[in-house]
C-alpha cells in the first residue's frame, strides 16, 4: 500500500467543524439563560484548541459560530491566520443570540471571500416563495492553495430537521375547532386533537426537507455559475443536517440526467463523462474507499448521535481536480478521519464542553 507523502506542501488537510453554540460569555445563545460560566467557555476554547493542534488542519470550515471575533482569535493563535466570516447572527436585547453564522479558516492565503446568494431567477422557476432564502448564508473562499493554485471552498450549515413549524403554535381556537367532531361527540375529541398535531408535525418536517432540498440544488447551481466563469477546483464542507443517499440532498451529487452534450461545440475533444464531471461534486469518504489508501472496507462512522441513533450529518465533497480516474486530477484523498472520541466514549472533565458533532477531516495527498 502506498503512503501519504508528507513533504512541506504534498498534502492539504480539510477540515469542517460544528462548534456547537460557539458563544463567549456573557452573550447568551437562544434563551437568556443559556450563557457559559467563564470556567466552561474557557474548557470550551481549550477543547477545540486542543483538536487544531492535534489534527493540523490547513483550511476548516466552521459551523455555528456566534462569536466572530473570538473565533478569529483563537484560529490565529493555532496558525490558520487567514480568516473569513461575512454574516452575521441575529440578536435580542443586546445580548440573546440565534441564527449562528458559518465561517472558515485557513493556513494559506484567501484571495476572496463572500456569501452565495440563492438566484431569485431559479428560486421562481422552482415555484418556491419570492422571498425564498438560504436558513444561514453560505461561504465562499477563494483560497491560494500550494501546488493547486486558487480554489474555491464553500462553508454551509443546511436547516435542520427540525419542524418548520410545531403542532402548538396553533392558537387555541384552531386546535378546539378542529379537535371537535362534525357531530360534536366529546369522547372523540381528545384523540382527534393527537392525530391533527401529528399530522401538523409530519408537515413541519416536511417543510424543512423543502427548505434543505432546495438549499442544496440552490448552492449547486451557484457553484456551477462560480466554475463555469472561474474554473477553480471546488471544495464543499459542512454541517448537511441530512444524509447524502437521502433524496432531499440528491442535487449535490446527482449525475443521473437526460442532458446530451453537443459534440459539435465541444469538438469531440472529451467525453460526456469527462465533460459532466468538471460540473459534479463527489464525497470524499467514497473518493478515499476507491483509492489506493484506503485500508479494509468498514462501515462508514457517524458524525452525530441522537439518542443511540448514529448518524452522517457532515461531509466534504470535492471536484473532478480530486479523482484520479479524472484527466483534470491534482490530488487524492489518501486519508478520512472522524474525531468521534467524545461522542462514543466521553469523558466530562474533558468533554463536557465540546461538541454534539464529530469533526471530519481529509487528507489530499497532492499528485507528483
Amino acid at each position: 500500500m502506498s503512503s501519504i507523502s508528507t513533504g512541506r506542501h504534498d498534502h492539504l488537510r480539510l477540515a469542517t467543524f460544528n462548534l456547537f453554540n460557539f458563544i463567549e460569555p456573557p452573550n447568551a445563545y437562544y434563551e437568556f439563560e443559556n450563557i457559559y460560566t467563564k470556567e466552561q467557555w474557557l474548557k470550551k476554547l481549550d477543547w477545540i484548541s486542543k483538536y487544531l493542534y492535534e489534527h493540523q488542519p490547513d483550511v476548516i470550515g466552521f459551523q455555528e459560530v456566534f462569536s466572530t471575533d473570538a473565533l478569529k482569535q483563537l484560529c490565529q493563535q493555532c496558525g490558520l491566520v487567514h480568516f473569513a466570516v461575512l454574516d452575521t447572527p441575529d440578536v435580542a436585547d443586546d445580548f440573546i443570540y440565534s441564527k449562528p453564522v458559518v465561517a472558515l479558516a485557513s493556513r494559506f492565503p484567501i484571495l476572496d471571500a463572500c456569501s452565495v446568494a440563492a438566484d431569485r431567477k431559479m428560486i421562481a422557476m422552482m415555484g418556491l416563495d419570492e422571498d425564498f432564502d438560504f436558513s444561514r448564508k453560505p461561504l465562499r473562499a477563494t483560497i491560494e492553495v500550494p501546488k493547486i493554485g486558487a480554489t474555491d471552498c464553500y462553508v454551509v450549515h443546511f436547516k435542520s430537521k427540525r419542524p418548520l413549524f410545531e403542532p402548538n403554535e396553533l392558537s387555541k381556537q384552531e386546535a378546539d375547532q378542529l379537535s371537535v367532531s362534525p357531530q360534536k361527540v366529546r369522547p372523540h375529541s381528545y384523540n382527534a386533537s393527537i392525530g391533527h398535531q401529528l399530522a401538523v408535525e409530519a408537515l413541519g418536517q416536511w417543510g424543512s426537507s423543502i427548505q434543505r432540498g432546495s438549499e442544496a440544488a440552490l448552492l449547486r447551481y451557484a457553484m456551477v455559475e462560480r466554475r463555469i466563469l472561474s474554473q477553480n477546483p471546488m471544495i464543499l464542507m459542512g454541517d448537511f443536517n441530512d444524509s447524502l443517499s437521502d433524496g432531499v440532498l440528491a442535487a449535490l451529487t446527482a449525475v443521473d440526467t437526460r442532458v446530451k452534450p453537443d459534440y459539435g461545440l465541444t469538438a469531440g475533444s472529451k467525453g460526456a463523462n469527462e465533460l459532466f464531471g468538471q460540473y459534479r461534486l463527489q464525497d470524499a469518504y467514497e473518493l478515499y474507499q476507491s483509492s489506493q489508501y484506503a485500508l479494509s472496507a468498514q462501515a462508514r462512522v457517524a458524525t452525530h448521535y441522537y439518542f443511540a441513533k448514529g448518524s452522517v450529518l457532515d461531509y466534504i465533497l470535492l471536484s473532478n481536480e480530486f479523482d484520479p480516474k479524472s484527466n483534470q486530477n491534482l490530488a487524492e484523498v489518501g486519508r478520512y478521519e472522524v474525531y468521534d472520541r467524545h461522542l462514543i466514549n466521553p469523558s466530562f472533565e474533558h468533554d463536557s464542553q465540546s461538541t454534539d458533532h464529530a469533526p471530519v477531516m481529509i487528507t489530499l495527498s497532492m499528485r507528483e
